[in-house]
């Protein structure tokens, strides 16, 4: 096994917990913060899969500003979390048996797909090539997404609002 790979699984193993432990959190900031250890191990598995444009996209559009922004609306809002325990057992059970079976039917395609163990060609592109194929033929997808993101942030600060009591006289 060499250093690739070491660093690959590490890596790999890294964003599994901590998207785990994101989910897992009943404090929302601490499930935020795993969440961006989770987005940095995918910029660093980019990386290593020699795509740093896209790692320095996953790090400056995911990690910086959408959760920056989910952080700015969790402090505004002020959610309080209840202490009661975050899965009852009989929601997890289910989830488990789930979990489980798509766990055996993904390894089950892996081991029985002849072109499981093809290597795939590198992909490799110009960012300005890259920027231009995204806003001519997506355009309209990214920005729908960016009024999606204002209208979010316009209805977190409408609700983070504290209404403001006018003396009894």
């Amino acid at each position: 096994m060499n250093l690739f790979n070491i660093l690959f699984y590490s890596i790999a193993l890294l964003i599994v917990v901590s998207t785990g432990l994101a989910v897992t959190r009943r404090n929302l900031v601490h499930a935020v913060i795993y969440l961006i250890m989770s987005f940095f191990g995918s910029a660093f598995v980019f990386y290593l899969f020699g795509a740093p444009f896209l790692a320095a996209l996953m790090v400056i559009v995911y990690a910086g500003a959408i959760m920056i922004l989910f952080l700015f609306i969790i402090m505004m809002l002020r959610v309080e979390t209840p202490e009661e325990q975050l899965f009852p057992a009989r929601q997890m059970w289910p989830a488990v048996a789930v979990a489980a079976g798509y766990l055996v039917v993904g390894a089950l395609l892996a081991a029985h797909d002849p072109a499981a163990g093809a290597v795939l060609g590198p992909a490799q592109t110009e960012p300005a090539v890259f920027g231009a194929y995204v806003f001519r033929n997506t355009w309209l997808a990214v920005e729908v997404t960016s009024l999606l993101l204002l209208v979010a942030l316009i209805g977190a600060l409408f609700i983070g609002k504290r209404p403001t009591h006018e003396s009894e006289e």
